[in-house]
């Protein structure tokens, strides 16, 4: 995370807490990656405190290379068919009810890593059938074979977000494309529960706020996510601008008037934060 200065709306207590620790070394001796720590979330001691955490399939590094994300890029690791069985290892050994699973993005397979999602998800299913799994994939470059596959799986949330607003996507998201993402969210509510988030503070307009927002609805999201944008690093494009907290609030209440079920929107809201909560709805 950069040095820049933040509002004080945006700083948040970091102390370590017994459970962050705990979660920490069960994590490592199970030798799994988690987003939490790879994208440098600000919410990673609260999650990992309460035993809820996003763990990272297919790798540390992505062969994208998004202007926002603080994920490494470079070598890529062959699909490992223990990863199911490790995450699922762990999970039981935190007690945990509910956890969310994303990846970097595999261009480079022919099927974009799902069928090593389904695996993974099914694997995990198949030893913990209690366990809720929420899966935030990736677009896997609009392949609708491999958009079956993810969906046959065991999952019991589907989560795809569409980061930011149209007009940025040249700039924020050079390699992903904006319709392909609405379709994917479109073919996916046909079948599942479907969520969505979108980052704000990129240099969007209010105008394309509501857009991005009514896309997502029309495109069938029950659920909807809005946090801030913060800069990983000064190689990653810069805030344009911090969002006060009565904007998030404003932009919640008219997500929910246009249908959502749920809708978390404040600064430090990440894509899996209080993501159990959706839960209860499916």
């Amino acid at each position: 995370m950069t040095h820049e200065r933040k509002p004080e709306w945006i700083l948040k207590n970091i102390s370590r807490q017994s459970n962050v620790e705990d979660a920490s070394r069960i994590i490592s001796s199970h030798s799994l990656n988690t987003v939490c720590k790879s994208a440098h979330c600000p919410n990673l001691n609260e999650c990992w405190n309460k035993k809820t955490a996003t763990f990272m399939l297919l790798g540390e590094t992505c062969i994208r290379n998004c202007r926002f994300c603080a994920v490494d890029h470079g070598p890529i690791l062959s699909p490992d068919p223990t990863e199911g069985d490790r995450i699922a290892s762990a999970v039981k050994e935190l007690g945990m009810k509910f956890i969310v699973l994303t990846s970097v993005t595999r261009d480079d397979l022919p099927d974009g890593g799902a069928l090593h999602w389904k695996s993974v998800i099914d694997d995990i299913k198949n030893v913990l059938a209690y366990v809720k799994i929420e899966a935030l994939v990736p677009d896997f470059a609009g392949n609708k074979i491999a958009w079956n596959i993810i969906l046959s799986s065991k999952m019991d949330i589907f989560s795809h977000n569409l980061e930011t607003v149209r007009e940025l996507y040249p700039l924020v998201r050079p390699k992903a494309d904006y319709d392909r993402s609405l379709n994917f969210l479109r073919f996916a509510s046909q079948i599942r529960k479907v969520k969505t988030g979108i980052m704000l503070g990129l240099g969007e307009s209010d105008l394309q706020i509501k857009k991005v927002i009514s896309d997502a609805r029309e495109a069938g999201a029950s659920f909807l996510t809005l946090g801030q944008y913060l800069r990983p690093s000064r190689n990653h494009l810069p805030v344009a601008r911090y969002l006060r907290p009565e904007e998030f609030d404003f932009w919640r209440e008219y997500a929910i008037e246009l249908g959502f079920e749920d809708v978390q929107s404040a600064p430090l809201v990440r894509s899996s934060y209080y993501a159990e909560r959706n839960i209860v709805r499916i």
